[in-house]
């Protein structure tokens, strides 16, 4: 079968032309061609050589007079960087593994064997470089056939292809969840028999699979079908654990997880930042243990979101995630539950001027996730909580045109509080910049270097007269 579509790919035609000089038979494999044939935009730009990737890498970058081939000999592989595109090359293989490790022995092999050995039937296609079958696609595993029919099946049977590779588990559920496909069922089945499997792959391999199912346009597709094998409590079992913990129903899903793969799409369908959606899927990670049951009310989760916030960063080392981010997550987490007791307890200037000073830059991320939060059934009571929340947003917007809150930089320097008031460095300057933070929060003065200076002279005799005791502050 011959694919167009390919001819408009001059690099492509570039590397099937040098593989003509030397007669070999070459191809471009995998994700191309899948997201080719899906009418997607191609990145992924993968070419598999009948003998050796590497020997073939530095004749292409020789014939378009381009820089010379990154080599990983290791892996036997090699990176060009083609205008702007990098394009990997290897050579056709097959592989045998080693119980205990997902390393291969690696062997040179047949362009079937190579397809072969790949993780789904629509990763096992490719496409003939060589002019005379220019643009020939080579589909021995009918993954054409699974595309059209947006089904995930293995080329061989799963538990080969599972066992060989474990990590495909959780490529499984990523590409589910990528291309919004339905899994085969024995493939299905397999996965939940073999989970156990994931404990010979490296943390990192299976948070960056973990990381792309975040990433996709509906992450819950992949989370409840990690749940659904059983995946998720090997590698994230505190989310797992949040399953069957009820709670009441007004604001939210009964099912804490339910509710929390909701608020993870929801959120996803407003931003594309990644740690946005993390904390998501972390804002209600601490009900489990924050459970208790009140006569009258129902399940309570008191402190849920301080006791989440104070996990966050123990999670994202036992994940290897980068840990830049964790104050920005906890931030989030702890803050979640602060837009709605704000409208409890009144919109007032003050209320508002301290959610903005403690939320800093990231008080829309985390207005985007307090609407999130809201999944009730009850469209009308969703109705009166996304307005309430409209009005919080409206306020914030008149205080920060008055105040400045949201980029908050202290009226005063701590330099001008020495002056003025003979100080020497320690913690008494830190007293006196929080009494007059306070005194602009609540409104008591203007975000003003002369109303701030005012109010220091009125204050620091008392305040220099009585014992230092510094008061804990969350600064954004």
């Amino acid at each position: 079968m011959s694919v167009k579509t390919y001819t408009d790919d001059p690099v492509l035609r570039a590397i099937g032309s040098a593989a003509d000089s030397r007669n070999i038979d070459v191809y471009v494999v995998g994700g191309y061609v899948r997201d080719l044939l899906l009418g997607k935009d191609v990145k992924d730009t993968d070419i598999v050589v009948v003998g050796s990737g590497i020997e073939f890498s530095k004749h292409v970058a020789v014939t378009l007079g381009i820089a010379p081939p990154v080599l990983f000999e290791n892996f036997g592989t090699a990176m060009l960087m083609i205008e702007d595109r990098k394009v990997e090359f290897v050579g056709a293989r097959k592989e045998s593994y080693n119980k205990t490790s997902r390393k291969p022995a690696v062997a040179s092999g047949t362009l079937e064997e190579d397809l072969s050995r790949r993780d789904f039937t629509v990763n096992a296609m490719a496409v003939n470089l060589r002019e005379e079958t220019f643009g020939k696609l080579v589909d021995p595993f009918r993954g054409q056939s699974d595309l059209r029919d947006k089904i995930l099946r293995t080329p061989l049977e799963p538990e080969t292809t599972f066992d060989d590779d474990p990590l495909r588990i959780m490529r499984l559920m990523r590409f589910a969840a990528q291309l919004n496909f339905r899994i085969e069922p024995n493939a299905l089945l397999a996965a939940k028999a073999m989970t156990s499997r994931l404990s010979i792959v490296s943390q990192e391999r299976i948070s960056d699979e973990f990381m792309k199912i975040m990433a996709c346009p509906q992450p819950s597709i992949g989370l409840a079908l990690m749940q659904e094998t059983g995946a998720l409590e090997k590698i994230f079992p505190e989310l797992a654990q949040m399953e069957g913990i009820e709670q009441r129903e007004e604001y939210h899903h009964k099912d804490v997880f339910r509710h929390t793969l909701q608020v993870v799409d929801k959120t996803a369908a407003a931003s594309d930042n990644l740690w946005l959606r993390m904390a998501a899927l972390l804002h209600d990670i601490a009900k489990p243990k924050t459970k208790a049951f009140k006569e009258g009310i129902g399940w309570t989760f008191h402190g849920h979101n301080e006791v989440g916030a104070r996990m966050v960063k123990n999670i994202f080392r036992r994940m290897k995630l980068p840990l830049e981010h964790v104050p920005y997550i906890e931030k989030l987490v702890r803050l979640h539950l602060r837009p709605q007791a704000l409208v409890d307890d009144g919109v007032t200037d003050s209320a508002v001027r301290r959610l903005m000073f403690e939320a800093g830059n990231e008080i829309d991320d985390l207005m985007i996730l307090c609407r999130a939060d809201i999944t009730s059934k009850n469209q009308k009571f969703v109705e009166k909580i996304l307005n309430n929340y409209s009005y919080v947003i409206q306020k914030m917007e008149e205080v920060e045109a008055k105040d400045r809150i949201r980029n908050w930089q202290p009226p005063l320097r701590g330099e001008e509080i020495m002056q003025v008031c003979g100080l020497q460095e320690g913690i008494m300057i830190g007293i006196l910049k929080d009494k007059i933070t306070d005194a602009v929060l609540d409104g008591v003065i203007p975000n003003d270097h002369n109303e701030a200076m005012k109010y220091l002279l009125s204050i620091k005799d008392e305040v220099l007269s009585q014992p230092p005791v510094k008061k804990k502050r969350a600064y954004n």
